[in-house]
């Protein structure tokens, strides 16, 4: 499966639904964003091509879902 059709098999199932989905990829294509966001992905980053850059994009991520957002329990 490819990355879309995993969001929407993620976002059409109720045990499911409720979980971030961060797309993480190379393409810098609106269509692709569009799709992405009309699909309820979370939210749609873009790979920096260099290493440093993507390792701090990456701790980013970490701190921000980790630390900073309010997510609701599981049961």
């Amino acid at each position: 499966l490819g990355g879309r059709e995993v969001l929407d098999r993620i976002k059409t199932d109720p045990h499911l639904r409720a979980i971030p989905v961060v797309i993480l990829t190379t393409s810098q294509s609106q269509k692709d964003i569009a799709e992405c966001y009309e699909s309820q992905a979370s939210c749609y980053l873009v790979k920096p091509l260099d290493f440093d850059c993507f390792t701090a994009m990456l701790q980013q991520i970490e701190d921000f879902w980790f630390s900073i957002a309010c997510l609701p329990r599981q049961v």
